[in-house]
């Protein structure tokens, strides 16, 4: 876990290794500066009178001392700092470039609001982790050894004292751990369900206010906040067992050297330990039981970051179900899509297939209407096309060749799909088209606008193309998103043309419009329709009724109206119920 997170510190090495430099520089010289003293004392102690000269001498010593070990600090602070925000911003970058790698399959394995948690929160716990790594872990443990090497040097024996108040300490901050990392397992877990209910409610906030369901979905925060709340309370009670521990021992400590060395001096006369030199052992029983309370601190940070951690490699170590073969195809030759004998599930542990058994051949430039219930896998039929997901069984051809065959951009570059969810992002209506294509001009985005029944609206806006989408489309309508997103599809230029569902918000006389330029001006691209009215599909060339994942029937509308029985029974239940009129 260690190894895959220190690849992101990259470019920061510098910074890591120069902050523990500093901090040991640092840490030497506050060491130094209570023996230095000790010694001033001991000389002014020794001598008839007082020597200034001695004592401007000493003075001198200690604050050029001091100013070093302040200058060594803040260079440690600040390298700290570099290394430590640095490395979390390669994280995040790691994170999200591994998540934009990632399939269908291993982002369905992966919920949203989990890969957010994991992006803000998992990754300031590792930062702040890394941070005292980097400082207060290497402090800590430098700082006890040379106190401890510089008590025994002023003390002798007495030094040991330190050493005898080490393992029960050890012993009280290994018990906490291990009471405190399980509830940490827990609390980050209910994190996700927190984001998840935050994400859900944000996105559906007209359906909440439609339904009048504001206190419901107050009430299910405070659920989940709560229960956040409540593990957090009781790792925080346990850790905070750790503070007065340590109290308690630095003050045990402080006392028996404060008893034991004024029995020593009152014992030899002062000729064996002197005043001086007891009062500097307490100096380094203070910094001995400070870097321990700290170095406590740290194992605390470090346990509650150790989930977190292991949450982001996870996602690092995730690999993409779908890669690209080791000689890929870059050029697709036309249209075609040809699927033989598929079946397919969302995962290897599913039970249930999908798709079971299709055979379907779509010649290049053909129109292909595909109409089923809700549930019958038509959406599932298409993502295969441009290889979202791979088959289970079977294979799916492309110009001829197998999907697995090409390279995975070249192939979606030239299957465009306009999803049944549309997606608009923040930014002008120019800006949006040209995710199709980042280089198309004016000309063509006004060209494709016009194929997908868009320009006439967007000639109504007072800034035109320039117009801004708010986040989401919602300044714009269901219709008006959908025939956007077919635009941005067809600047594309592509050989397939996938609609699932996309003209669902459009009046039927828009769709038939639709669908009349795509026959006169794109004769030569494969068109896909997935649609739930028949008069969307029912001047395809041909048109595949699906139930439970299988292929009911092919044909042509007329083929099929009365010899289908589910073509048959939808057309009736839309042309008697008035439907294709509301």
């Amino acid at each position: 876990m260690i190894k895959e997170l220190s690849k992101s510190i990259r470019e920061y090495k510098t910074a890591s290794i120069l902050s523990p430099l500093f901090v040991v520089a640092e840490v030497v010289l506050e060491c130094i500066i209570p023996f230095v003293i000790a010694k001033l004392v001991g000389a002014i102690d020794n001598a008839e009178g007082v020597d200034l000269d001695l004592v401007w001498k000493y003075g001198a010593i200690l604050v050029a001392m001091a100013v070093a070990s302040l200058i060594f600090g803040a260079l440690a602070g600040a390298a700290c700092a570099r290394a430590s925000s640095g490395f979390a911003k390669n994280l995040r970058k790691d994170l999200y470039y591994k998540v934009q790698s990632f399939s269908f399959e291993n982002i369905d394995k992966f919920s949203t609001p989990s890969l957010v948690t994991r992006m803000t929160t998992d990754v300031t716990n590792v930062q702040f982790a890394y941070m005292m790594i980097v400082r207060l872990a290497i402090r800590c443990p430098v700082m006890m050894v040379f106190s401890f090497v510089m008590a025994f040097v002023m003390g002798g024996n007495l030094a040991f004292i330190f050493v005898a108040v080490l393992p029960p300490l050890a012993f009280a901050l290994f018990f906490i751990l291990k009471k405190v990392m399980p509830l940490f397992d827990k609390v980050f877990k209910k994190y996700d369900n927190l984001n998840e209910s935050i994400q859900e409610n944000v996105k559906g906030m007209r359906v909440v206010k439609a339904y009048v369901r504001e206190d419901y979905e107050k009430q299910k925060f405070d659920r989940a906040a709560t229960d956040v709340k409540r593990d957090f309370t009781r790792a925080e009670r346990i850790l905070a067992w750790n503070n007065p521990i340590m109290q308690s021992a630095f003050y045990l400590v402080i006392s028996s050297i404060l008893f034991i060395g004024s029995y020593l001096i009152m014992k030899d006369m002062g000729q064996g330990i002197r005043v001086a030199e007891v009062s500097q052992m307490i100096v380094y029983g203070f910094q001995i039981l400070s870097s321990l309370m700290m170095f406590s601190m740290v194992f605390a940070m470090i346990a509650m970051s150790a989930e977190s951690a292991r949450r982001i490699v996870e996602v690092l170590r995730e690999e993409s179900t779908l890669k690209n073969p080791e000689h890929p195809v870059y050029d697709v030759k036309d249209g075609s899509v040809d699927f033989d004998g598929v079946s397919f599930k969302y995962s290897a542990t599913a039970e249930k297939y999908v798709l079971s058994d299709i055979d379907l051949h779509i010649r290049s430039g053909e129109t292909i209407g595909i109409i089923g219930g809700t549930g019958s896998s038509k959406t599932s039929l298409v993502n295969l096309v441009s290889r979202l997901y791979d088959v289970t069984e079977g294979s799916v051809k492309v110009g001829g060749l197998d999907v697995k065959a090409y390279d995975l951009d070249a192939l979606r570059n030239q299957v465009a799909v306009v999803l049944q969810k549309n997606v608009l992002f923040s930014g002008t209506i120019k800006e949006n088209l040209r995710w199709g294509n980042k280089d198309a001009t004016d000309e063509e985005l006004v060209e494709a606008c016009r194929l997908a029944q868009a320009d006439e609206f967007i000639q109504q806006f007072p800034d035109k193309y320039d117009t801004y989408i708010e986040q989401g489309g919602t300044n714009v309508s269901g219709g008006q998103k959908q025939r956007l997103c077919i635009a941005r599809a067809l600047l594309k230029k592509p050989k397939i043309l996938i609609l699932d569902d996309s003209t669902s918000a459009v009046d039927t006389h828009t769709d038939a419009l639709i669908r009349a330029a795509f026959r006169e001006l794109l004769p030569d691209t494969t068109k896909i329709i997935i649609a739930q009215r028949i008069s969307s599909v029912q001047d395809a060339d041909r048109i595949v009724v699906m139930e439970s994942g299988k292929i009911d029937a092919v044909g042509s509308h007329e083929q099929l109206l009365g010899t289908n029985a589910i073509y048959t029974e939808v057309y009736e239940s839309q042309t008697k119920g008035g439907k294709d009129d509301e």
